[in-house]
């Protein structure tokens, strides 16, 4: 059994883990309230902005803009989103097993790696993959600044046919609760399908289709991207507030368990102390 000294040593170890995790909960919840808040926000917009460029390319047809040219899927860009730090349950491990999942599921001929976050980085790092572009720093505070930077490079390879699609994959955020691992296919964008028995509806637009595209699509991208970037920082904000939440209780459980073995070890010497004490008192009366 451990002596006192350490069992006391290591209760006061516990219980500064304990006030360490607490502050970090309380750091995570209100960046975790503002990074919702941002979410949320985006979601409407992103929904209706989806919808009209869906509804729009199904009309003008594929050959309007580069963006939208459908090629066989043989050759991808697969844009993986992870975080900077760890501390945050599986949140990194889901995605990046996901990732190699898909690597090595023979679904593409070939996959370039576009990597933001230094997580993802390191994890593809060791295993001798190399990334077609790495964002290490992108994740420490979104900005729509970040967003056009990826957007930007990614509808530039999509656009002289360097890749035949970009997908997204990251994590969404559900619920404080529940961070789901999600694919995406960012480009091209795919065609609204003509629903049966509902006639279609003849747009007139002005301007010209071609102009309209060219205005929409590259923004279209941007945001799209800019609001996965958002989910998974909420996403990560969630999951360690979470982890943090779990490593407080597991402490306290901990210092409890401690604090018996002390006592427990504590009752014992005293007890040891009396006896010695009764049994020389009782040496002496017999003398």
């Amino acid at each position: 059994m451990p002596s006192q000294q350490d069992l006391r040593r290591r209760i006061r170890s516990v219980r500064s883990t304990q006030q360490l995790t607490r502050a970090m909960k309380m750091v995570y919840t209100a960046k975790l309230r503002r990074s919702q808040a941002s979410v949320l926000d985006a979601r409407p917009y992103a929904a209706a902005l989806d919808g009209v460029l869906r509804s729009l390319a199904g009309r003008i047809g594929a050959g309007r803009h580069p963006l939208l040219v459908e090629r066989p899927e043989e050759s991808v860009t697969l844009v993986v989103v992870a975080g900077d730090k760890g501390l945050c349950g599986a949140f990194n491990s889901n995605v990046l097993r996901e990732a190699a999942a898909l690597l090595g599921g023979g679904r593409w001929k070939k996959v370039d790696l576009v990597l933001v976050g230094r997580r993802g980085i390191d994890f593809f790092r060791r295993r001798g993959l190399a990334a077609k572009a790495a964002y290490p720093e992108l994740m420490k505070g979104v900005t729509v600044e970040g967003a056009h930077e990826v957007a930007h490079m990614l509808a530039g390879h999509f656009e002289k046919a360097e890749t035949d699609a970009v997908y997204l994959l990251y994590n969404r955020f559900r619920s404080i609760m529940r961070q789901e691992v999600t694919l995406e296919r960012l480009l091209p964008i795919e065609r609204a399908q003509p629903v049966a028995g509902v006639a279609a509806v003849d747009y007139t637009l002005e301007p010209s289709p071609q102009a309209l595209l060219a205005a929409i699509l590259p923004r279209y991208v941007e945001f799209q991207v800019l609001r996965a970037l958002l989910d998974s920082q909420a996403a990560e904000h969630a999951a360690r507030m979470t982890a943090m939440d779990s490593a407080s209780k597991n402490a306290g459980e901990m210092i409890d368990r401690l604090t018996l073995t002390y006592n427990r070890a504590r009752q014992a010497s005293i007890t040891k102390e009396l006896i010695e004490i009764v049994s020389g008192a009782q040496a002496l009366a017999e003398r």
